[in-house]
Formats: C-alpha cells, sequence, structure tokens
C-alpha cells in the first residue's frame, strides 16, 4: 500500500472513529434523512442557516466507516459556506466519488475531501461515500422524505 493509500485509510478511520459534529442539532432550519439499503448506511443530517450561509450543521446515524467519516468531512466542509458554494462543492464531490472522468484531476484542491477518491475503483461504496451528501441536499431542498441511494 502506498504512502498516500496509508493516508487516505488513517484519515477515513479517524473521521470514523471519532466522527465531527455528530450530534443533533436542536434548533435546525432544515434536516433530512438518508438511508442506504444496500450497506444499511442511515443518516440524519441537521442545517441552521443564517440566510444563505451554513452557520452550523450535523449528523447523527450509523453505517460503515466511509458512510460516517464522508459524513464527518462533510459537515467540516460545509460550514461557513454559503449555499451556492455548498451546492458547487456537493457536484465536485459528486463526480470525484462517481469517477466522472477529469473529476479526480481537480481532487487535490478539495482538501481532507480528497481522501475519497479512492471510493470510485468501489462502484458498491459509493453510495456509503454519497449518502449523507444526497441527505445534506434534500434538507437544503425542504425535500422531506428519506433521502436514498436507491
Amino acid at each position: 500500500m502506498s504512502e498516500l493509500s496509508e493516508l487516505y485509510q488513517e484519515v477515513i478511520l479517524d473521521h470514523n472513529k471519532s466522527p465531527r459534529n455528530f450530534h443533533k442539532l436542536k434548533d435546525a432550519d432544515r434536516t433530512a434523512d438518508g438511508y442506504n439499503p444496500l450497506c444499511g448506511d442511515k443518516v440524519t443530517v441537521y442545517v441552521k442557516l443564517d440566510g444563505e450561509v451554513i452557520r452550523e450543521i450535523s449528523f447523527e446515524g450509523s453505517g460503515c466507516a466511509i458512510s460516517k467519516a464522508s459524513a464527518s468531512m462533510m459537515t467540516e466542509s460545509l460550514k461557513g459556506k454559503t449555499a451556492g458554494e455548498a451546492e458547487a462543492l456537493f457536484d465536485r464531490v459528486h463526480k470525484m466519488l462517481t469517477g466522472e472522468p477529469g473529476a479526480n484531476g481537480g481532487a487535490a484542491d478539495l482538501g481532507k475531501l480528497a481522501v475519497l477518491s479512492g471510493v470510485c475503483q468501489f462502484p458498491a461504496r459509493v453510495k456509503c461515500a454519497s449518502l449523507s451528501w444526497h441527505t445534506f441536499q434534500a434538507a437544503m431542498k425542504k425535500a422531506g422524505g428519506t433521502a436514498s441511494t436507491e
């Protein structure tokens, strides 16, 4: 295993073991639930807005290490961003996770989120890594119901 792969694995394991922003946000403006029937991952995303800015974001749930690490890193990355910036970041991360041609070339400027770039090599894990992101998007759209990876 390369040094880079080992580092990526360490970051994912760290976020799984000690997820950031892992709690219910009691005064959230937006919430949504997400479910990945393939793996059994479940997540609830909570968002508190100040105008168009994400002031607070958190999550609760259970799932595999990739799912939990992705949600943890997502909350760190989105806090303080505008809704537009968050949507643009969602698009870039989604392209990276699904292995869209040329997407991984820009992974380096995604900061810690780049550790998820290897997920595209494991199609069954793409849904694990993208669940929290789709759930966040549902919360922002006030979509209601449960966001699913199916």
